[in-house]
């Protein structure tokens, strides 16, 4: 594959910040690629690999269904379509979706990564922290988290990788096609993550 085509769902969130990390990598690794935001179902057909920004997962579950994406995405990532969930995207992927402070939602979500997820674990905004996390990539390595309202993986399936933990709490995890962290990436200035995002994504493709 000598072009990828990589897309950020612009519904909500750190959609520029992601943009441009996304640039960077490309640029570092010396890939070949573009980076747009996705807005409509009809810009869906040509992509190589996603990211779902943070956010407030309920709004963008929403609001992608009432643009007709949710079904497009969903269809593509269960096809083997790469995709990076961050916070609220995590949410979104997840099978099993709990809040902490109200229990069981009836949160729209797509069924596809194996976890049990836990909404505003870790506060709401205004305990929003940061934290140096170590997490596997290619090999162990070390990054800063951003926890903004951030979600806890409280159990994750056989064939999920887990890739970091604060303390007791899983908050990053790799299933197959699906990368998906607690924390924002896009709001530091290391990129390890999207570097091994687009490795993981160039992989997939060249198969």
């Amino acid at each position: 594959m000598s072009n990828l085509n990589i897309g950020v769902l612009s519904i909500q969130g750190d959609v520029h910040e992601n943009i441009l990390a996304v640039k960077k990598s490309l640029q570092k690794l010396g890939y070949s690629g573009t980076v747009c935001s996705i807005n409509h179902e009809y810009q869906l057909s040509n992509l190589d690999g996603l990211i779902i920004p943070g956010g407030e997962s309920t709004t963008i579950a929403k609001l992608s269904m009432k643009r007709y994406l949710f079904k497009t995405l969903y269809d593509k990532i269960n096809n083997g379509m790469p995709v990076f969930g961050i916070c609220a995207g995590l949410i979104l992927l997840s099978k099993h979706v709990n809040d902490k402070n109200i229990g069981k939602t009836n949160q729209i979500h797509m069924d596809l990564l194996d976890v049990e997820v836990e909404r505003n674990y870790f506060g709401r905004q205004q305990y929003s922290f940061e934290s140096d996390v170590e997490i596997i990539l290619h090999n162990p390595t070390k990054i800063k988290g951003i926890f903004i309202r951030a979600p806890s993986i409280k159990k994750a399936g056989k064939n999920v990788q887990i890739l970091s933990k604060l303390n007791d709490s899983i908050i990053a995890v790799r299933q197959n096609n699906i990368l998906a962290t607690s924390f924002h990436p896009e709001l530091t200035h290391d990129i390890k993550l999207y570097e091994y995002f687009l490795s993981m994504l160039k992989k997939i493709n060249s198969k």
